[in-house]
């Protein structure tokens, strides 16, 4: 008998906390759980998610570049009034004369249509970086559905094996008063359940925090107590073709085409800014109404100005535009090569999670399985030892999270593929 030791104690402490946190759980009002399908979660981050909200008014500060550009420049006009002195006035050398003008700038070059070019490829640009976004948030969402779903799985898992040692409690507790076990063994039993139950409490708080990432992304905040999924891992098996795979990604990225519509942006603009360097005219009409000594009289004046284009050619913005064109190219072949990496790590990935699961599938399982079954049976037979017993219940534990985790990162590898393909957007 072991009553009095300290190890008893904490057994009977750790029992009453245990059981304190189960009623307080219990106490706790019940909240609605909301199940989502993924498709469902990526719906409501494409139309609820802050960020992507955020990067949409993009779209709108182009739309008014874009009208921006396309304003011609306003007509100018200007009247005045000369009042002589009364001394040269009286003398007739002087009148009163009253001026009505008018300027306009006739742009040279082609400027308003060059501005119009630059300005809507910069919109597309804004519009393509909203996909790309959108295509990186719903990878997020996918991949947080997947924590959940994986949380959810290991949750389940430690319940069982908690449930199964509660059970043996129970036997053994009945064979210590028949006197068919020692007490120590007992103690043993519950010491293992103790700690499964420990593993039940981890696998909960990942679930929440799984569940409140979720919640972000799609726009709900924390999610924790009333946001669920419903849903299996994916489980693709039809095969993916590498080749078709890395083309797609170079011709359908929405990143890749912000790119190469950034280098057909520096194009335009190294065309407004030559334009720029072409003089304006600025054509002025003027109507001058005289009077003076009782007489009084018309007169009107047409006058053409044209700047010398002697210091200021735009030199300066003409050899930035050529710089930036220079960079867009050498932009676009670094892009295509993180994308051809990015492409070959993410195949890899998949090609070892779906090997790692098979494996654990077709070798692993069913041994694991069968030995925990085999033992727990002899064990309460009495022809297996608890410490056998526990071996067996952990290396079934472990295959199955390993298996959990392989279907997991699988699942994770096919939206990657999915994503970086340029796929991944509903």
């Amino acid at each position: 008998m072991i009553r009095g030791t300290p190890f008893a104690s904490a057994i009977v402490v750790a029992f009453a906390v245990a059981a304190t946190a189960h009623a307080q759980e219990i106490r706790q009002p019940s909240l609605e759980v909301v199940p989502l399908t993924i498709e469902q979660a990526v719906r409501a981050a494409i139309d609820s998610n802050l960020s992507l909200i955020a990067e949409r008014f993009n779209l709108k500060v182009a739309d008014a570049a874009v009208a921006t550009a396309s304003l011609r420049p306003n007509p100018v006009v200007t009247f005045s009034a000369a009042l002589p002195e009364q001394a040269l006035a009286d003398a007739g050398l002087s009148m009163f004369e009253q001026i009505f003008r008018t300027d306009y700038v006739a742009e040279g070059g082609g400027k308003r249509a060059r501005r119009m070019d630059q300005a809507t490829l910069s919109r597309s640009i804004a519009e393509l970086q909203v996909l790309n976004t959108t295509r990186l948030l719903v990878l997020d969402v996918q991949s947080a559905f997947v924590d959940v779903q994986l949380a959810k799985l290991n949750l389940e898992l430690a319940r069982g094996n908690l449930q199964a040692f509660n059970d043996v409690v129970q036997i053994n507790t009945e064979r210590v008063r028949t006197g068919d076990l020692s007490q120590v063994e007992l103690s043993r039993s519950r010491l293992a359940a103790m700690q499964f139950q420990n593993d039940v409490r981890q696998q909960e708080l990942k679930l929440r925090v799984a569940r409140n990432h979720l919640g972000t992304l799609i726009g709900r905040g924390s999610g924790g107590d009333v946001l669920d999924v419903t849903g299996d891992l994916r489980d693709d098996q039809q095969p993916i073709d590498y080749t078709t795979l890395s083309r797609r990604a170079l011709e359908t990225r929405p990143d890749v085409g912000a790119m190469r519509t950034d280098q057909a942006r520096t194009t335009a603009d190294l065309r407004l800014q030559l334009a720029n360097g072409k003089i304006d005219y600025t054509i002025s009409g003027e109507y001058h109404r005289e009077e003076g000594g009782g007489l009084h009289g018309n007169s009107y004046l047409l006058a053409l100005s044209v700047p010398l284009p002697v210091f200021n050619r735009n030199q300066g913005e003409v050899a930035r535009a050529e710089a930036q064109q220079d960079q867009a190219g050498a932009k676009i072949r670094a892009l295509e090569n993180d994308v051809s990496s990015e492409v070959a790590n993410a195949y890899a990935s998949y090609s070892a999670s779906r090997d790692v699961v098979n494996t654990i599938e077709q070798q692993m399982l069913t041994q694991a399985r069968d030995v925990r079954s085999t033992t727990e049976y002899s064990y309460r037979r009495g022809e297996a030892s608890f410490i056998e017993f526990l071996d067996a219940v952990r290396a079934y534990n472990d295959t199955m999270q390993n298996y959990n985790a392989a279907r997991a990162e699988y699942a994770r590898s096919l939206y990657t593929l999915d994503s970086i393909s340029g796929g991944g957007n509903p």
